[in-house]
């Protein structure tokens, strides 16, 4: 056998006799999910137990290196991992914005300094964070933002607005876009780190027809912030910015992803089938599609550890997988009848069928409208002339 064939021995005997039972079910609603940080109370023990043991080894990180709390692995060891995971149905040990975005800004832009502070802390889901960069007049056309810092020696001092901050209110830390030089659009913006404690931070839920709110309104009133909590350089952090957005289309193009179909055979079981012929041939059509958008993610993925990558493919997997994950939860309306259209009882579990389908509308719009991911397609893979 190969080293990696021994590797992936070893991963799979490590899963059969450490992943509980229970987080090997299909993942219901975001209590199922561990999302870490100061305030974090696990649902059950064995959520608390597969996280201990995750990092223990590093596994909530795997390709992290070593010394910031990950398992060092190899890109094709992190693939094997991923891949005997999905095998056993096995959940994230640990879902986290920093994991998926603010990690790999801190990896590639921060200080030795700041990625020995804030990388083991991520990675032993000590801390959780939310993103700050749309504000109310400046969405897709970031470098309008008008949050500003004012530099006081050592440190800055924040005004201004944030919006649509997702888990804002649950979030320990924020990493921000806070304009640095109002003289220069676009190379006068930094990217900050602050905690959500800091004096004048508050945040305000805003309610979406889901009935449920995982996104806020963040307002910043005088907030001091320490000069070492910068990444990257000064009214340099559009480059950080932009090098997190691939990151961050990546992460919400995954909703879309062939490892959450068994929802959807979980309901059609429940209704003992599917009669109509043209559903079953959309469940069917979906799968191909969703199999297809997975062999497409490994494939940018391979070719992003190799330097291979275009800058526009984030985007490409973003535009896909936001509109695969708004198909997946029709098709659940669809294969949930009328049941699926009730919204408070115990049986739909509070109607999450619905509040779910509800809630991808916004996926469309969230980490760059798909008018905008189209836009850059045309643009800088396609080579289509502009308007």
């Amino acid at each position: 056998m190969s080293e990696l064939d021994t590797f992936r021995e070893e991963i799979r005997a490590w899963l059969d006799a450490n992943c509980p039972p229970e987080m090997r079910l299909p993942v219901s609603d975001e209590s199922d999910m561990c999302w870490g940080g100061r305030n974090f109370v696990p649902k059950n023990d064995a959520q608390k137990l597969w996280l201990d043991r995750c990092v223990a080894r590093g596994y909530t990180v795997p390709d992290w290196p070593v010394a910031y709390g990950g398992a060092g692995m190899t890109p094709a060891q992190a693939k094997v991992w991923r891949e005997e995971l999905a095998r056993i149905g096995g959940r994230a040990p640990l879902s986290s914005f920093g994991i998926w975005m603010l990690g790999p800004a801190l990896l590639k832009f921060g200080t030795e300094e700041q990625k020995v502070h804030y990388l083991g802390q991520i990675a032993r889901g000590e801390i959780r964070w939310c993103q700050g960069y749309s504000e109310p007049g400046s969405g897709s056309d970031l470098v309008s933002l008008q949050t500003y810092g004012e530099d006081r020696g050592d440190h800055w001092v924040v005004n201004g607005q944030k919006i649509w901050t997702s888990y804002a209110d649950k979030a320990d830390w924020i990493f921000c876009l806070v304009r640095t030089d109002k003289a220069n659009k676009y190379q006068g913006i930094s990217f900050l780190l602050f905690d959500m404690t800091t004096p004048g931070v508050t945040t305000r839920p805003i309610l979406l027809i889901s009935g449920n709110s995982p996104f806020c309104e963040t307002f910043f009133d005088d907030v001091v912030v320490p000069k070492r909590q910068i990444v990257g350089e000064l009214n340099r952090g559009w480059d950080v910015a932009k090098y997190l957005l691939g990151h961050e289309r990546e992460m919400i193009s995954g909703a879309g992803g062939a490892d959450r179909l068994n929802t959807i055979g979980a309901v059609v079981h429940r209704n003992g089938g599917i009669d109509n012929p043209v559903l079953r041939a959309e469940l069917a059509m979906f799968d191909i599609d969703a199999l297809a958008f997975g062999a497409m993610g490994e494939k940018f993925l391979d070719e992003a550890k190799v330097g291979k990558a275009h800058p526009a493919q984030p985007n490409m997997m973003k535009y896909t997988g936001t509109e695969l994950n708004k198909r997946r939860h029709e098709l659940l309306m669809a294969a949930g009848g009328s049941t699926a259209l009730e919204w408070d009882s115990t049986e739909t579990r509070g109607g999450a069928a619905a509040r779910g389908w509800l809630r991808t509308k916004a996926n469309s719009i969230e980490g760059g409208t798909s008018e905008v991911m189209l836009n850059v397609v045309a643009k800088r893979i396609l080579d289509l002339p502009g308007a």
